[in-house]
């Protein structure tokens, strides 16, 4: 039976069977369906990945700038004075006023403003000397602001469109950096719950060769080959272990929880009744890596190196913006105009307007002014440049420096984040290379373990030791076991950490 009992290696330990840790509400899960299941689930996860959407919100709102504004507007007056001459009037003052406008603005990447506006009006009086009324007029205007050195240039003017880009790819990142985080969480979740399971289960094991031993002894007592004290040593032992097993226990439980909150397990029943069942290998062969090539994919994957790098773009274009707010203002500005009008023709005696006689009337309509108006009849034009030298610009530099102080900053983040890559990949390719070495060490400690135990066993048999020598054995074979299968477990994630470390765990 004992000889049976050492064949027990940590390899067979490590095969997990349906009825090793079975449950009455148990989910068996391989490590792929925790992560998919914490990828589909996780609750933080599903707040990082809105801020891409909202970065890309932010881009749109951005982009409205230039969208074309078209603008309406209705206006109409009457109006009733009394006069005060009789040129005017003869008792009161009475005119009707409407005026009509449509207006378009675009605003343009070079930092241009271009409005295009059509006016029209009707005026009508009962002023005297009047030779045309009711008056129609209509105007098309063109206006031209162009900015030449300040607010000037394609990459000013869409500077806010710039950055909320780098933020959407910064908000990717980031986002990319929660589903490493995430994954590499559900790894130490699962492993440590596969350790604590196998733990246990080392625990009980030893707990029934504690049994074994004590029943042996008792045995031999009631034959009156052994004296009674003997049997303390082996129930002290027994209920020692039996103290273990219910820490294991605990340990187990608390790791399933753990396991379960990072998935977000989502049971049609109550999930704290439901127990997680591991039912993959932890990895156990060796993993050659390179420091060379694990520098070189994390520098090429990581997504905190990502999203410095987008931030320094926006610093960048911060720079560049305040810079060219330094310059003075000097602008072109432009318009083209065309004037229409028509009405109701007076006409007057003699042709003279004084005579208030009116002698008959050519009629005319809105529609004539505003021919007039698109046929640019009566063509105008102006042109002019404005210079102005704001003083921030000559007594401070604040927005200048702020933006240059930020973007070294910007730099120097980078710079220690890289630093840090590189620390963090030269430990995990040692802590990998360690592991695997300590899985070899301790494999070695536990067959050297079950070795002495077989050999005390044999010379208690002969009487040639003792029961606590036996069971002190049987102790460090538990331990060399217990030992070896965290050497494995750490080896696993270890190469979890350095692949999260190197951004390519997903």
């Amino acid at each position: 039976m004992l000889k049976a009992k050492n064949t027990i290696t940590i390899l067979l330990i490590l095969v997990f069977t349906a009825g090793g840790w079975s449950q009455e509400n148990e989910r068996a899960l391989s490590l792929d369906e925790c992560i998919k299941t914490a990828l589909k689930n996780n609750l933080g996860l599903a707040v990082e990945i809105l801020n891409p959407e909202i970065a890309e919100a932010s881009i749109s709102l951005a982009r409205e700038r230039f969208l074309p504004q078209l603008s309406m507007r209705y206006f109409t007056q009457s109006t009733n004075t009394p006069s005060f001459s009789w040129i005017d009037a003869a008792g009161e003052v009475s005119t009707d006023f409407n005026n009509y406008a449509a207006q378009y603005q675009q605003n343009l990447p070079t930092g241009a403003t271009l409005t295009a506006s059509l006016f029209s009006y009707q005026n009508e009086t009962n002023m005297r000397f009047q030779t045309i009324n009711p008056r129609f007029g209509s105007t098309l205007q063109f206006d031209l602001s162009q900015p030449l050195l300040r607010n000037f240039g394609f990459r000013v003017n869409r500077r806010e469109i710039i950055i909320a880009k780098n933020n959407r790819e910064m908000s990717s990142s980031q986002l990319n950096q929660a589903l490493l985080d995430t994954v590499y969480n559900v790894e130490e979740a699962y492993w440590n719950l596969v350790y604590s399971i196998e733990d246990l289960r080392v625990k009980r094991q030893s707990l029934e060769l504690a049994r074994d031993l004590l029943k042996k002894n008792k045995r031999e007592v009631e034959v009156g080959t052994l004296a009674p004290i003997e049997i303390l040593s082996a129930e002290a032992e027994v209920a020692t272990r039996e103290a273990d097993i219910l820490q294991a226990e605990a340990l187990v439980n608390n790791n399933d929880n753990v396991l379960k909150t990072v998935i977000n397990l989502d049971t049609d029943g109550d999930v704290r009744l439901i127990k997680i069942n591991p039912v993959d290998l932890p990895l156990n062969t060796r993993t050659d890596i390179s420091l060379d090539s694990a520098l070189k994919t994390a520098m090429d994957n990581r997504p905190d190196l990502e999203s410095l790098r987008w931030g320094i773009k926006s610093r960048d274009m911060d720079f560049v913006y305040a810079k060219n707010q330094l310059l003075p203002s000097l602008s072109f500005e432009a318009s083209y105009w065309s004037p229409g009008i028509s009405g109701t023709q007076i006409l007057y005696q003699d042709n003279n307007p004084l005579t208030d006689i009116v002698v008959g009337t050519i009629p005319g309509g809105s529609s004539d002014a505003l021919k007039d108006a698109m046929k640019f009849r009566y063509q105008n034009w102006s042109a002019s440049l404005l210079l102005t030298l704001p003083m921030d610009t000559i007594f401070t530099r604040a927005l200048y420096s702020q933006a240059k102080m930020s973007l070294e900053q910007a730099k120097l983040r980078l710079q220690n984040q890289e630093q840090q890559i590189f620390l963090e990949v030269s430990n995990g390719v040692r802590a990998v290379q360690t592991d695997y070495k300590r899985i070899q060490a301790y494999k070695a400690a536990r067959e050297l373990a079950e070795k002495k135990l077989e050999a005390e066993e044999k010379k208690l048999l002969v009487g040639l030791t003792t029961n606590y020598l036996v069971l002190q054995y049987q102790r460090d074979l538990e331990n060399a076991r217990s030992a070896e299968l965290r050497a494995v477990i750490d080896y696993n994630l270890s190469i979890a950490r350095l692949n999260r470390t190197m951004g390519i765990n997903l």
